[in-house]
């Protein structure tokens, strides 16, 4: 039997990811109930970071603990991953010495190169074209505060990008409306928006996507890797930014999310982040939950 990877949102039914979220908000409860649970015993995942993070690392780290498992934090320097031995020789090799790998980099066929060899489940914990992970976290934050998220509008403002992927994704298995503000020059790839159909709006005037809309997501301008341009970025996204203006029009009890880490007054004012509508927090920690449950689902 093939190892089931998680690549993508695509790669689940949208009733398994559905069911992954009722599991991690009960994953969440159980742990801040003190109840141990520790079906992963014996279980190791190697954690590939190709691509720094702070709560990627943390997240999967304490997520496995808690799960009873371990977690092995593998840096560019600790791996011959995209360097020096073919990607392919890495996954046969290492998928025999681990239960499941997670990859943080920055090529997405590098990731889909290595499960296509590896023997265990592989989890995408980004690339430059997707973000799967942090859009469970996201979801399980909205069903938190709102419930089913299933016919909602969400506004997605800013760069078309691996977040911006994964919510077009995320549009099409959880079934909402997505209205997308981005300058012309950083839309989406086609190839990912064409899919979704008439459930994607893609505008120029953040205003247009965010009126009456039930949620408003941003990210930074500038990823990590495209330092060099921020410059540039930040005059092209200055009529981008999310602030207490913008967030009026958006419906009167709309919620706003950032993947973090967020750059306070650029795409994002302090009064949106800290404000009475921001769930970011919430939805920082819903990393570590919808996470666990990914990975009792792919591991167990």
């Amino acid at each position: 039997m093939s190892a089931r990877h998680f690549l993508s949102l695509l790669d689940l039914p949208s009733e398994a990811l559905e069911n992954l979220l009722v599991r991690a908000i009960e994953l969440k409860k159980r742990l801040k109930a003190g109840q141990t649970h520790a079906p992963l015993s014996h279980k190791t995942l190697a954690m590939i970071f190709d691509k720094s993070s702070t709560r990627t690392r943390v997240s999967f780290e304490a997520g496995m603990i808690q799960l009873g498992g371990q977690a092995l934090f593998l840096s560019p320097r600790d791996t011959q991953f995209g360097r020096g031995e073919p990607i392919e020789d890495s996954a046969r090799v290492l998928s025999r010495m681990v239960d499941a790998v997670m990859i943080r980099t920055y090529e997405h066929d590098n990731v889909t190169k290595f499960a296509e060899h590896s023997s265990v489940p592989v989890i995408n914990g980004l690339t430059d074209l997707y973000h799967p992970c942090q859009l469970l976290a996201d979801m399980q934050t909205w069903l938190e505060h709102r419930g089913s998220i299933r016919g909602a509008t969400v506004a997605w403002v800013g760069d078309g990008n691996n977040m911006c992927h994964s919510y077009i994704n995320a549009a099409r298995q959880f079934d909402f409306r997505l209205n997308i503000a981005c300058p012309e020059q950083y839309s989406p790839k086609t190839a990912v928006l064409k899919p979704a159909g008439e459930r994607i709006r893609l505008v120029r005037d953040a205003a247009a996507a965010v009126e009456q809309a039930d949620l408003v997501v941003t990210d930074v301008w500038a990823s990590m890797g495209q330092e060099q341009e921020a410059d540039e970025r930040l005059g092209v996204f200055k009529a981008y930014q999310v602030n207490e203006s913008l967030m009026k029009l958006a419906s009167k009890d709309a919620l706003f999310m950032h993947c973090l880490p967020a750059h306070r007054d650029e795409e994002v004012t302090e009064g949106v982040l800290n404000g009475p509508q921001s769930v970011v927090w919430d939805e920082a920690e819903n990393r570590l939950h919808a996470q666990k449950a990914l990975l009792e689902l792919l591991m167990s």
